[in-house]
């Protein structure tokens, strides 16, 4: 079986994140995406406390065949991406363990810890990111093994940076159309972005 690995803050989850995961399944690059929402190791000022996001992403993959949603991350806030792959790979040592990142991330990746081991055990699948091109992106890292997929998923460009705007600003009519009801629900009835940022 292939599991892809998906991280992102996810503050809030919302349609872009499900219809990537959706679609890496339907499309064949994976039988199962494992959604991990990050701790507080980037020091983003606007980040919602770990339980609030990893909540909301629980709403959003619920009763969402093969979607599912990992704390690992949030019980160790000071852990790297080759550190939570390393962690997935030891927990399904029988599965093949499949990297889903944008091609902004794969182009920073010589920043990361340990990317040279990213790059060569596991399957990078790649979602290309406004102008970037295949041809560009595929001549990065020659001199490196790697296994590397740049995906024909296009998903729709949504930020939450832009949902969290929209919901300081009360246009919860524009925030319901990108967010799943039991994910907006639950924003609501916590009163979160809205009166914490």
């Amino acid at each position: 079986m292939k599991i892809g690995i998906f991280g992102g803050s996810f503050n809030p989850p919302h349609q872009m994140h499900l219809e990537i995961g959706e679609k890496m399944i339907s499309h064949g690059y994976v039988d199962q995406v494992i959604y991990v929402p990050t701790g507080k190791k980037y020091p983003k000022s606007d980040l919602l406390e770990d339980d609030l996001r990893y909540q909301m992403a629980l709403l959003m993959t619920e009763d969402k065949e093969n979607l599912q949603v990992s704390d690992y991350e949030l019980q160790n806030h000071r852990v790297y991406t080759y550190q939570t792959l390393a962690y997935f790979k030891n927990q399904y040592s029988l599965d093949e363990i499949c990297f889903i990142l944008g091609s902004d991330l794969y182009l920073d990746l010589p920043n990361w810890k340990h990317y040279e081991e990213i790059l060569r055990d596991y399957h990078l699948l790649v979602i290309l990111r406004n102008s970037d091109k295949v041809g560009d992106l595929e001549s990065l890292y020659q001199n490196l093994p790697k296994k590397v997929t740049f995906t024909d998923v296009h998903p729709f460009v949504l930020s939450s940076t832009e949902l969290r705007k929209a919901l300081k600003e009360k246009n919860l009519d524009f925030v319901g159309q990108y967010i799943s009801k039991k994910v907006f629900d639950f924003i609501i009835e916590k009163d979160l972005y809205q009166s914490r940022m």
